[in-house]
C-alpha cells in the first residue's frame, strides 16, 4: 500500500531544546493522523532532547550544512537536477539570482545548493511528500522556495521572530507572495506582515501554546518571604533584556530586600552575563544552571515566587514573541513581570495576568518585581487570571488540531486521505 500525504518539514535544527513548540507540533500533527518527514538543515546542538521528542515517529534526514566543506555533495544532485529539469532549474536560478542580489549575500547559493539536494537525493524518492513547510522565515524558507520552484511542490513557512524582524523587507514580502500560505505565532506579528504583503497570500496567527498536562503547578502558592526567589529562562541574548534584570536586581539589593535569583539558558552573551552579574557585585545572590530539561525547569516554576523577562529590541530589530516561558509560567501559577515590548501584552495584561513595564528600565522593573513579591491582592488576581488566560488561548493540543485544519483546507493533497 502506497503511504499517506505527508508534510515535508524543513527545520534549521532538529531536535534543539529550545523549540520544543517544533517538537510539540509536529508529535500533535502525528496524532492528528497527519504524517510528518523532516529536512534538517543542521544536527542538534545539544546533548540531551525532551522526553516528548522520543515520541515522534517521522524520518529524519539531513542536509550538508557547509558550503565549502561539502560542495561536492551538494553540487552533483543539483547538477544532475539541473540536466533533468532545465525548465525549473533556470525559474530557481534567476530568484536566487534576484535575491543574491538584493542581499549580496553567499548563503542564497547555499540555499539553492541545499534545495537541490532535498529534491534530487531525497524527495524524488520519496513521492508522498505532497507540500513542504518550513519554520522560521529566513534560511529554512529560503531552502522550501528554492526546493519548491524546482520540484514544483508548494510550500508554506511560519514566521517566529528574529526571521522576521532582522530580515530585507523585500526578501520576505517575495517569501510571502510566493508562498500558498503563512502562518505567525501572535497578532502583533501578523500585522506586521499584513502591512508587508504585497499579494492575498492567506496570512494566519496561531500561538504556539503549551502542554497544560505537563505545565500545572501547585494548587495554592504559599505568600512570598524573603529570601524571595525569583527565577527567569531565556537565551542569553541581547533581546531578553537580561542586562535590565540584573540592574533592577542590583535596586532591590540596595533597597535591602533579600533575594535569590536564578538564570536559566546559554547564548552568545553569556560572557557578557557573567561579567555584568560580577561588576554589579551580584553573585552572592544568583545562581546560573545553564540549559535544562523540561522536568527541572519545571521544578524550578514550582519553587519560584516570581518570573521575570526583560525584552527588548535589539539593535538590529530583533525581538520577542510570546516567549513559552511565560506562557509556562502562567500556567504554573507562577506570577510574571515583563516589558511591554512585541506581543508580550497578548499574555500580560498589565495589573490583571501579570506586570508590565518599559523596556530598557531598571528602575520600573525593580518597582514592579517588589510590588509583584508583596502586593497579595496583586498576586491572586495574576495568579488566577494567568491560568484561566493560558487555559483560553494557549492549550497546546486545541491549537494544533487548528494548525491541522488549516493546513488540509489550504492544502487539498493533504487532505486526500
Amino acid at each position: 500500500m502506497a503511504p499517506p500525504p505527508t508534510l515535508g518539514m524543513i527545520l534549521k535544527g532538529y531536535p534543539r531544546i529550545s523549540e520544543t513548540f517544533i517538537s510539540n507540533e509536529i508529535l500533535r500533527l502525528e496524532e492528528q493522523g497527519m504524517p510528518v518527514r523532516i529536512f534538517s538543515m543542521r544536527h542538534p546542538r545539544e546533548n540531551f532532547t525532551h522526553a516528548s521528542v522520543q515520541r515522534i515517529r517521522a524520518r529524519v534526514d539531513y542536509l550538508p550544512t557547509e558550503l565549502l566543506q561539502e560542495f561536492p555533495r551538494l553540487f552533483m544532485p543539483t547538477a544532475l537536477l539541473a540536466v533533468r529539469e532545465p525548465g525549473r532549474f533556470r525559474a530557481a536560478l534567476a530568484t536566487a539570482g534576484r535575491r543574491f542580489q538584493r542581499s549580496r549575500n553567499l548563503a542564497t547559493v547555499k540555499h539553492l545548493l541545499q534545495a537541490g539536494y532535498l529534491v534530487e537525493h531525497l524527495l524524488r524518492h520519496a513521492p508522498e511528500v505532497v507540500h513542504l513547510h518550513a519554520h522560521f522565515a529566513h534560511s529554512p524558507t529560503s531552502v522550501a522556495l528554492f526546493a519548491s520552484l524546482l520540484s514544483g511542490l508548494g510550500f508554506s513557512f511560519t514566521a517566529h521572530a528574529k526571521d522576521i524582524y532582522t530580515a530585507n523587507p523585500e526578501q520576505l514580502r517575495e517569501k510571502i507572495r510566493l508562498a500558498s500560505l503563512v502562518l505567525t505565532c501572535t497578532g502583533y506579528n501578523r500585522a506586521y506582515l499584513q502591512r508587508i504583503a504585497d499579494a492575498a497570500t492567506p496570512i494566519h496567527c496561531v500561538y504556539h501554546g503549551i502542554d497544560l498536562g505537563l505545565f500545572n503547578g501547585p494548587g495554592q502558592r504559599p505568600a512570598p518571604r524573603p529570601p524571595y526567589r525569583i527565577l527567569t529562562v531565556a537565551r542569553l541574548t541581547a533581546k531578553k533584556g537580561i542586562p535590565t534584570i540584573l540592574a533592577a536586581l542590583a535596586r532591590l539589593r540596595e533597597q535591602g530586600v533579600d533575594f535569590r535569583y536564578t538564570l536559566i539558558g546559554d547564548g552568545d552573551d553569556r560572557d557578557r552575563v557573567m561579567d555584568r552579574i560580577f561588576e554589579l557585585g551580584l553573585q552572592g545572590h544568583c545562581r546560573w544552571p545553564g540549559v535544562l530539561p523540561h522536568e527541572r525547569v519545571i521544578g524550578e516554576f514550582a519553587r519560584a515566587d516570581l518570573f521575570v523577562l526583560g525584552c527588548t529590541i535589539a539593535g538590529n530589530g530583533d525581538r520577542d514573541g510570546i516567549p513559552n516561558v511565560l506562557v509556562e509560567s502562567l500556567a504554573m501559577g507562577l506570577p510574571a513581570v515583563a516589558t511591554r515590548v512585541s506581543a508580550l501584552p497578548e499574555i500580560i495584561h498589565d495589573n490583571t495576568t501579570g506586570l508590565l513595564v518599559p523596556p530598557d528600565d531598571p528602575a520600573a522593573m525593580a518597582e514592579a518585581m517588589l510590588r509583584m513579591l508583596t502586593d497579595g491582592e496583586l498576586r491572586r488576581r495574576a495568579i488566577r487570571q494567568g491560568r484561566e488566560l493560558v487555559a483560553a488561548r494557549f492549550d497546546n493540543r486545541r491549537l494544533i488540531d487548528r494548525l491541522a485544519a488549516i493546513y488540509r483546507d489550504s492544502i487539498p493533497a493533504l487532505a486526500c486521505r
